[in-house]
């Protein structure tokens, strides 16, 4: 069975792609992390990158003029790869719409809300100050809409009565470390696709929200946590 070639593209710590090293290592994501690629050089995922041998890269974006020079660069790099899919775990950068369009279908990111609730930064501050009853991470298709791509999986986490932002933060990214790798092994077994700006999986048009994480899904697709 052909291994799906996987890119990931991060600006921090890299926790979302370590819990895609695992996955693929373990065998549960059918796929190779083929190239790691940051705009930070303090990037902490780069050094878990290099950890598991994995080649990784570092494109500054200041020192590109602009977004549509940068993005150039970076897709020019990505095409000598033969990817499968480009997942963006923490890519603090505004993608353009030539990128989006030249990879279209095969862009995956995670964003910490309940989308469309709460597009953009500060998402837990903003459930928060609504006094939302619940949070939590959608993963989704990259569109050139900002945060607007069709959702894909959602998981719900319950806002605690007193809750702070670096605790809410910290339970919705235990529950992001489930729903991505459970997204891309979707797409690499060629069970998830964008058809006509919706998400496909199975055939079937998935709902607004998209799947809803839950311990029946996880026995469903036999994904181990």
């Amino acid at each position: 069975m052909h291994k799906a070639r996987l890119a990931v593209l991060l600006s921090g710590d890299g926790s979302n792609l370590q819990a895609l090293i695992d996955a693929t290592q373990n065998g549960i994501i059918n796929a190779e992390i083929v190239l790691v690629v940051s705009n930070k050089f303090d990037a902490g995922g780069l050094k878990r990158a290099q950890k598991s041998g994995i080649e990784n890269i570092v494109l500054d974006n200041l020192q590109y003029a602009d977004r549509r020079s940068f993005d150039f660069v970076l897709e020019s790099k990505l095409k000598k790869y033969n990817l499968d899919l480009i997942v963006l775990a923490g890519f603090m950068r505004i993608l353009t719409s030539d990128f989006v369009e030249a990879f279209a279908g095969r862009i995956l990111n995670i964003h910490p809300s309940l989308l469309p609730k709460y597009r953009g930064l500060h998402t837990h501050q903003k459930a928060l100050d609504a006094g939302d009853k619940n949070a939590g991470a959608t993963v989704h298709f990259v569109t050139t809409e900002l945060d607007g791509g069709p959702s894909i999986i959602q998981a719900v986490v319950p806002i605690l009565k007193n809750d702070s932002v670096d605790a809410l933060a910290r339970r919705i990214l235990i529950k992001e470390h489930q729903i991505y790798p459970l997204a891309v092994k979707l797409f690499c077994e060629g069970r998830l696709s964008l058809i006509d700006e919706k998400a496909v999986f199975d055939s079937a048009i998935l709902p607004k929200n998209g799947l809803r994480f839950t311990d029946e899904l996880i026995k469903l697709e036999q994904y181990i946590c």
